[in-house]
């Protein structure tokens, strides 16, 4: 790799379970770089030891990430390249690395991304149904007023709901999801690309029974299908238009029109009375 007056930083996705899922491309940046910084070295170690990359590794976690941010930015205003890695997955997503890559395009450093592995992108290619538009919301606040303030202000919305989950709130999430945001089709992907991987579609209560209330290993993705579109409610004079249309075509009476109007709009049969009344002198 030919050394540049300010090296290059590289942003390394690597495996979220299997190891054959690292890139070619990635794999050459690892072997080629100068240094590599790492979420977890441990976990990094036994990627890059499957691989006999032997590249020096260092530690830059959310604990040390400004610390260590200053190591690497030295390095690479010495012209060394450094790629970063996190725990498993893409950098940024969910994962440390916001602050060294903020701190490198400020100091004029060059930011490489190496894609690769994602467990977002993983679990909407097997969901089953057309997911876009879509609304990542990463992991949902771990306090349930907050959470269900959260699910409050996504309710209506007309896109597909996608969240990570910890074992250990996933039941207490799906039962707010469910009553917040009704009876939807939605996918729990559990283990993505791991040996125990889990993959269940289904309406949002079924799933929820399929949950067991003790804790299970393994980090959830979570697709909720988006809200079914519900048309404006019609005005009063909509409402009398469409009564007069029935009265017009069908030998019925008012009573009668009101009932098939709530029939056919879905709108409360009282609302439609308060309309008729209105009415009923053209039709008296």
């Amino acid at each position: 790799m030919d050394k540049e007056t300010r090296g290059v930083l590289y942003m390394v996705a690597t495996p979220i379970g299997n190891l054959e899922d690292i890139t070619l491309r990635a794999l050459r940046v690892l072997k080629e770089v100068d240094l590599i910084a790492a979420e977890d070295t441990r976990r990094s170690r036994i990627l890059l030891s499957a691989y006999g990359i032997k590249t020096p590794l260092i530690s830059l976690h959310e604990h040390n990430e400004k610390e260590r941010s200053r190591v690497v930015l030295s390095r690479l205003r010495d012209g060394l390249s450094v790629a970063y890695v996190s725990d498993a997955g893409t950098p940024c997503v969910c994962d440390p690395g916001h602050h060294l890559v903020c701190a490198a395009l400020e100091g004029g450093i060059r930011v490489v991304p190496v894609p690769g592995s994602c467990a977002l992108p993983a679990a909407l290619s097997v969901c089953g149904f057309d997911a876009g538009p879509f609304l990542f919301c990463g992991f949902l606040p771990p306090r349930q007023n907050r959470r269900r303030r959260f699910l409050e202000s996504v309710r209506q919305a007309e896109v597909t709901v996608i969240f990570y989950e910890s074992p250990a709130r996933i039941r207490k999430t799906l039962e707010d999801a469910l009553e917040i945001l009704g009876d939807r089709q939605v996918v729990v992907a559990r283990e993505l690309t791991k040996v125990f991987e889990e993959i269940k579609q289904g309406q949002l209560s079924m799933l929820l029974n399929q949950t067991p209330a003790a804790k299970i290993r393994g980090e959830f993705t979570v697709i909720v299908r988006a809200a079914a579109h519900e048309p404006a409610p019609l005005s009063e004079e909509e409402i009398q238009e469409t009564l007069r249309k029935i009265l017009a075509e069908k030998s019925v009476s008012l009573r009668d029109a009101v009932a098939l109007t709530a029939r056919q709009t879905q709108i409360p049969r009282k609302k439609i009375y308060d309309a008729a009344v209105k009415i009923r002198r053209e039709f008296s």
